[in-house]
């Protein structure tokens, strides 16, 4: 696709949308019906978002396919998929499906990414720079960068005298990369590590697993899906997406109500089995709604989880450093990521596997032939994949040099924590917003479901504002300080705060520690968006 020239972009605009991934997209589509003059700015080269950037071996959608995709019926009822958890590739053909029948491309601009924006308080607009200079002016900016925009790479010691081939998986090239007849290490252990690792035991010569934490991965059940399968689905589409926001995460599915300490041994077993046969998240999110936040039922789904993986691994050794018989973390307060044939290969001949974690082998250094460890020595390498995640949620955004009243940084406001209302909006930075971002439903919600409920949101605002006459809208700080306290009460309620992962910001060495992703559920945070919108946007100011 081709891109729209600095030169023809028009310099003011009612809305910029940074981002063109399930969010921004939406964004577009919404803003263009009601007749705003808006523009995406879009860093890759077509839209998709993570689906553009994330093309590394094995990629997949971790959501059934009839949850993962917009819910509007013009978009829904001819686009069929091939598969229930669909790779990069067939959702790339999915975004350029909805642009065919959209025309989105004629207002996004690819190859551009933002640099920084500053408000214009004299003008109430929002002056914004990408990389290569250009500037366009709009009343309103949206980021919709997601979770997962700045890739984290840990400070390895000697990683640029490295001989071979390194690429984080968030940073994969577009034209791949052959594992084939290879010497391929992978460092980390999260979603995209389980699943480029599965492919790389398929054909690397030796396959060396440097593992930190264990993944405690569910069977995803994959299975192809025929048109006529699908036609039949297509039949309950309409009340499944009615569901989505209805639900606690966004899904057809949800907790079940409850103790898991509640029933029996047998009863409990019995709802275990049930959830692990379905495949995907529901062993995870539909299960017990005490699982996250007792300790003891917590144990119990461990257990459950242990005893089903650890038969599939012969190696002893092994065994112990991927399901070790007491629970390392609290399961399901990281990510927990799907697999297919993750556990069964590390019996392969072909593979290895390094325990790097605190008081076992750590790496010490990458030389020019590979990954030293304490205990291991080197381990000798032609590839590295960097699969050590993001530096999440509010990652993205702080990449971008935003400026707000009196020219104040957003990095230097949030530099001890994030400040927001409603996971929208800050203080002292008028008419901007964000989405799938941070203190809102995004860690914990499917992402097309929380783009169009957030979308809507911001929607809504800049479509109010508008009808009355408003110049500018911004967050008070009373407000924003009960909001961020609201999310840690929330938070406080589960084990979350006591496990270390990418959803309180552990992840990265420096990053403040703190609730990142509203844990409330999608009911509690639209309703407590309306309580605002239907009061006058109770805890914002109107100028």
């Amino acid at each position: 696709m081709t891109s729209a020239s600095a030169q023809s972009t028009p310099d003011e605009l009612d809305v910029v949308i940074v981002g063109a991934g399930f969010a921004g997209v939406y964004q577009l589509i919404r803003l263009r019906e009601l007749g705003f003059r808006c523009r995406i700015l879009e860093a890759g080269s077509d839209l998709g978002g993570i689906w553009h950037w994330n093309c590394y071996p094995g990629a997949r959608v971790d959501t059934w396919c009839y949850l993962y995709q917009y819910s509007r019926e013009d978009l829904w009822r001819d686009w069929n998929w091939s598969e229930m958890f669909p790779d990069w590739s067939e959702l790339r053909r999915y975004f350029q499906y909805v642009d065919r029948k959209l025309e989105l491309s004629k207002d996004v601009r690819f190859n551009t990414r933002v640099a920084g924006a500053q408000f214009d308080e004299a003008r109430s607009r929002w002056e914004i720079r990408a990389q290569d200079g250009s500037v366009i002016r709009a009343q309103h900016l949206v980021l919709c960068t997601g979770f997962a925009a700045k890739p984290h790479i840990p400070r390895f010691e000697g990683l640029a005298s490295f001989a071979g081939v390194v690429h984080h998986t968030g940073l994969w090239p577009q034209a791949g990369v052959d594992f084939t007849g290879r010497r391929v290490g992978v460092v980390g252990t999260g979603a995209s590590a389980v699943q480029v690792i599965q492919e790389a035991s398929r054909t690397a010569q030796h396959l060396t697993v440097f593992q930190r934490s264990p993944a405690m991965a569910i069977p995803m059940r994959q299975r192809k899906l025929s048109i006529e399968e699908q036609t039949e689905m297509k039949k309950g589409y309409a009340e499944k997406f009615a569901l989505r926001p209805r639900t606690h995460c966004g899904y057809d599915f949800t907790w079940r109500p409850g103790s898991a300490l509640e029933v029996s041994r047998e009863e409990r077993q019995r709802v275990y089995e049930e959830l692990w046969a379905q495949g995907g998240f529901p062993f995870w999110l539909a299960n017990y709604e005490d699982t996250i936040a007792n300790r003891q039922s917590n144990d119990e789904a461990y257990a459950f989880w242990r005893d089903k993986t650890r038969p599939r691994i012969k190696d002893p050794v092994k065994r112990e450093i991927l399901a070790p018989m007491q629970a390392p973390y609290a399961f399901g307060c990281k990510r927990v990521s799907l697999e297919q044939w993750y556990y069964d290969l590390f019996d392969q001949d072909n593979v290895s596997l390094i325990d790097i974690g605190a008081g076992a082998s750590p790496i010490e250094e990458i030389t020019p032939r590979g990954i030293r460890t304490r205990n291991e020595g080197v381990t000798d390498l032609d590839i590295i994949v960097m699969a050590t995640g993001f530096d999440a949620v509010s990652g993205g955004i702080l990449a971008i040099d935003i400026r707000g009243t009196n020219g104040r940084l957003l990095s230097e406001k949030w530099k001890t924590g994030v400040r927001s209302l409603l996971g929208l909006s800050t203080a002292g930075f008028p008419n901007l917003y964000w989405l799938y971002g941070p203190q809102s439903p995004s860690g914990w919600s499917n992402g097309p479901t929380t783009a169009e409920v957030q979308g809507d949101m911001v929607v809504r605002i800049i479509d109010d504002m508008r009808r009355n006459g408003v110049e500018r809208i911004e967050a008070e700080v009373e407000a924003e300080n009960a909001w961020v306290e609201h999310n840690r009460d929330v938070a406080n309620m589960t084990l979350i705060p006591q496990t270390d992962s990418w959803y309180n910001g552990s992840n990265v060495p420096g990053k403040p520690i703190e609730v990142l992703n509203y844990g409330g559920g999608l009911p509690l945070y639209q309703t407590r968006f309306s309580e605002s919108a239907d009061n006058g946007y109770a805890g914002f100011r109107l100028g």
